[in-house]
């Protein structure tokens, strides 16, 4: 049985993981939950994540994440990243272990994104990329 801790967040309960553990003999995610955000800037000229102002969009939503006490081991773990070769559909992120794909256009989005997939487990079905 893998031990969790109960924490309370924006009056949901939020179970956050043991920093790494052993289920069945496989080890477990350090992070609960660990984003992705393309900050590519290409130089000539053709669309990138960039241009949608993507690292201060993860700048954000990293700050945020932190301020509710997601962050650390056994939660939320908000990452640069290169080019995700996805720019056309820009901005984008990924949130693993789920293999989730999203865009996003303002911290509206972004705060949905944290409430709906990284707090309370369901996706975002109007974020998604194809």
């Amino acid at each position: 049985m893998i031990a969790v801790n109960r924490r309370c967040i924006i009056g949901i309960e939020y179970l956050q993981a043991p920093s790494v553990e052993k289920y069945n003999g496989l080890t477990m995610s350090y992070y609960r939950h660990h984003l992705f955000f393309c900050v590519n800037q290409r130089s000539d000229g053709r669309p990138c994540c960039a241009q949608h102002g993507s690292q201060r969009m993860r700048d954000y939503l990293k700050q945020r994440v932190k301020t509710l006490g997601l962050s650390g081991p056994g939660g939320v773990r908000v990452n640069t990243a290169g080019c995700l070769d996805r720019c056309d559909k820009g901005p984008v992120l990924v949130v693993y272990p789920e293999v989730v794909w999203y865009t996003f256009v303002d911290h509206e989005d972004l705060d949905e994104i944290l409430q709906s997939h990284l707090i309370e487990g369901r996706v975002v079905e109007r974020l998604l990329l194809d």
